[in-house]
């Protein structure tokens, strides 16, 4: 499947940024929370999980757990690929540690 293709009934997967961060620097780390908005807001990003209790259950995870989403999977690719994100990024630079995923939401059967 191509991205940002229609599925069945015509509509786009929605679209998810999916991280795991350690904050090295809270107070320089702020910087990049409040340049990354713009960003977020222009392709319609929402907060569904952002920093709250994690209990980490296998491997190494990180302290902190965000998981943003997209209207469409699209949106979320070009949200991290925009000018405007590229230069909240580098304001997150040496304040945390990062794992991320990009990835397409599920809206098919359920195996239960």
């Amino acid at each position: 499947m191509l991205t940002g293709e229609l599925r069945n009934g015509g509509q786009m997967p929605k679209g998810y940024w999916v991280v795991f961060a350690d904050v090295t620097d809270p107070e320089g780390y702020k910087e990049y929370v409040a340049a990354n908005g713009p960003a977020l807001a222009k392709y319609g990003a929402r907060f569904l999980a952002r920093g709250g209790q994690v209990e980490p259950k296998e491997g190494q995870p990180k302290s902190r757990v965000v998981v943003v989403e997209f209207p469409t999977y699209r949106a979320a690719l070009d949200c991290y690929h925009s000018p405007e994100y590229g230069a909240a990024m580098k304001l997150r630079a040496g304040r945390s540690l990062w794992d991320m995923a990009i990835t397409e939401g599920y809206e098919g059967p359920q195996p239960f």
